[in-house]
C-alpha cells in the first residue's frame, strides 16, 4: 500500500529514476531476446537463419500485439483504481486480465501451429528461407502462452508500484535466453532451434516468477483463481484502453510484411538480413525510451486519477527531458560506430556489414526526435483517454509509414525503404505534438492553479 502511495507523495524526479531505471533496465534486457539471438544466429547458422528471425519477427510482433490489449489495458484501470482508493476494484481487474491472457494465448498458438507455413510465406519467406523459418517460429509459437502470462502479468507487477520486481521478471528470462543460445547453438549444435529453444526456456522462467508473486508474493494484488468473477465491465473497459498499443503492434506486424516483402523486391535475402541487424540494433536503442515511457505511466495514472494535475505535467516534462537526452546519445553511437555495430552479427560477412552500415544510417536519421514522440504519443495512455491513444498510435505505423515504403522505393530503390522511417519519424511527431499541445492547455494546464505541486 505505501508503495502505491508514493506515487502522489514523493518528488516527481525522484518517482521517475525509480520506476524509468528499473523499467528501462527491464526493457533493455528483454530487447536482447532478439538481438542475442541474432548475434549467435547470424555469427554460428548464416544469413539465410538471420533472414529467418526477421521473417518471423512480425509474428513476435502479434503476441505482443496480444499482451498489449490486456496488459496495458488492465494495467492502466489499476493505476487509475489505486489513485482513486477503489483497491478492490483494481483487484478483479487483474483477475479478469489473468484469464483472458489465458484464453487468447492459447487461441494464437493454436492458429499459429496450423497456418505456421502460409503465414511465413505471407511475410516473405524465400524458399531458400523457409526450412530456417519453420524451425524458429514453430518453436516459439509453441510457447506463446508462456511469453503472454510473463511478459503480459508484468504490467500489473509496475502498476501496482513494484519496479524492482517487473524488472526482475525480465532479467530472470534475458539472462537465462542469453546463457542458453551458444550452449544450444555451439555446444548442442542445435543450429536456430536452439536459439527458439534458449528463448522458450526463458520465458518460461519469466512467467513462473510472475505468478509465484501474485500467488505467494508479497504483492498488493493476489491472485486467487477461486475468487475470480469474470464481469462484463471490467472486460470492456481493458479491452478500450488496450485497444491502442494492440492495434499499433499489430499495425507494425503489418507494416513488417510490406517491409519484407519490398526488401525481397528490391534486394534480396541480403537486403533481409540487413534490415533484421537495423531492427535489432533500432529496438535496443528504443528500450530505454520505453522503459521511460512504462515507468511514467503510473506516476501519470495514479495522479491523474487523484486530480493532482501539476505532478501530472511536471512528471510529463521531465520523462520528456530525459528521454530526449537518451535519443540524442543513442543517435550519436548509431552515427560514429556503425559497422562496428552491424559486425556483431556476422563478423566475417563483408556485404552484410556494408549495407547494414549504411542502412541503419538511414534508418535512424531523425532518432533525436524519439523521445517526445514515445513519451508524448504514451500520454494519453497513461491518462485513460483509448480514442486519442490509438489515433496518435496508428498515424506512424498505418499513415505515414506504410505508404512510404510503398512509394519511396520506387524511386530510390533499396535506399528508399530505409529512408521511409525517418519520413514517418518527422510526421508522426509533428501530429503528436499538435494533439498534446491542445490537451495540455485544455484539461492539465488551467486546473494546476487549483493544485499544490
Amino acid at each position: 500500500m505505501q508503495s502505491t502511495k508514493q506515487l502522489g507523495q514523493v518528488k516527481i524526479t525522484k518517482l521517475l529514476l525509480q520506476f524509468s531505471i528499473p523499467a528501462t533496465v527491464g526493457m533493455l534486457v528483454n530487447a536482447l531476446y532478439n538481438v542475442v539471438d541474432r548475434i549467435f544466429v547470424g555469427n554460428g547458422v548464416g544469413r539465410l537463419a538471420l533472414s529467418a528471425i526477421t521473417v518471423e519477427f512480425p509474428m513476435t510482433l502479434v503476441v505482443m500485439a496480444f499482451n498489449m490489449l490486456i496488459g496495458v489495458g488492465a494495467s492502466t484501470l489499476i493505476s487509475i483504481r489505486l489513485g482513486e482508493g477503489r483497491n478492490e476494484e483494481a483487484q478483479e481487474i487483474m483477475g479478469n486480465a489473468f484469464v483472458l491472457f489465458l484464453i487468447i494465448g492459447a487461441l494464437v498458438t493454436v492458429f499459429g501451429l496450423i497456418y505456421l507455413e502460409p503465414i511465413l510465406a505471407l511475410l516473405g519467406a524465400s524458399p531458400e528461407v523457409m526450412p530456417y523459418a519453420k524451425d524458429y517460429a514453430g518453436i516459439l509459437t509453441a510457447g506463446t502462452l508462456s511469453f503472454t502470462i510473463g511478459m503480459g502479468m508484468n504490467n500489473m507487477i509496475r502498476a501496482e508500484g513494484n519496479p524492482r520486481m517487473a524488472m526482475a521478471t525480465m532479467l530472470i528470462g534475458a539472462i537465462t535466453n542469453i546463457i542458453l543460445d551458444p550452449v544450444f547453438i555451439y555446444i548442442f549444435k542445435w543450429g536456430i532451434k536452439g536459439a527458439a529453444i534458449a528463448t522458450i526456456i526463458g520465458k518460461i522462467f519469466s512467467a513462473i516468477w510472475v505468478l509465484r508473486y501474485f500467488f505467494r508474493g508479497s504483492s498488493q494484488l493476489r491472485l486467487n483463481l477461486r475468487k475470480i468473477k469474470m464481469k462484463t465491465a471490467h472486460i470492456l473497459s481493458i479491452l478500450s484502453l488496450g485497444v491502442a498499443p494492440f492495434l499499433m503492434q499489430l499495425v507494425a506486424g503489418l507494416l513488417n510484411l510490406f517491409l519484407n516483402n519490398s526488401l525481397m523486391l528490391y534486394g534480396g535475402d541480403l537486403a533481409m538480413a540487413a534490415m533484421g541487424v537495423v531492427n535489432g540494433i533500432t529496438n535496443l536503442m528504443l528500450m530505454p525510451l520505453f522503459g521511460i515511457s512504462q515507468g511514467l505511466q503510473p506516476i501519470i495514472g495514479y495522479n491523474y486519477g487523484a486530480r493532482n494535475y501539476s505532478r501530472v505535467k511536471e512528471a510529463l516534462y521531465k520523462g520528456m527531458l530525459f528521454a530526449t537526452a537518451i535519443s540524442v546519445l543513442g543517435f550519436a553511437v548509431i552515427m560514429l560506430f556503425p559497422s562496428q555495430l552491424v559486425a556483431l552479427f556476422g563478423k566475417n560477412d563483408a556485404d552484410l556489414i556494408a549495407m547494414g552500415a549504411k542502412g541503419l544510417r538511414q534508418f535512424l536519421f531523425t532518432m533525436p526526435i524519439f523521445g517526445v514522440l514515445v513519451v508524448g504519443s504514451n500520454y494519453f495512455q497513461a491518462v485513460g483517454k483509448p480514442k486519442r491513444a490509438l489515433f496518435l498510435s496508428l498515424t506512424r505505423q498505418l499513415l505515414f509509414f506504410i505508404p512510404s515504403i510503398i512509394i519511396l522505393p520506387k524511386f530510390w530503390g533499396l535506399p528508399g525503404i530505409f529512408y521511409s522511417g525517418p519520413a514517418s519519424d518527422v510526421l508522426a511527431t509533428t501530429i503528436m505534438a499538435i494533439f498534446l499541445t491542445w490537451e495540455l492547455k485544455r484539461n492539465i494546464i488551467p486546473k494546476t492553479e487549483t493544485n499544490t505541486p
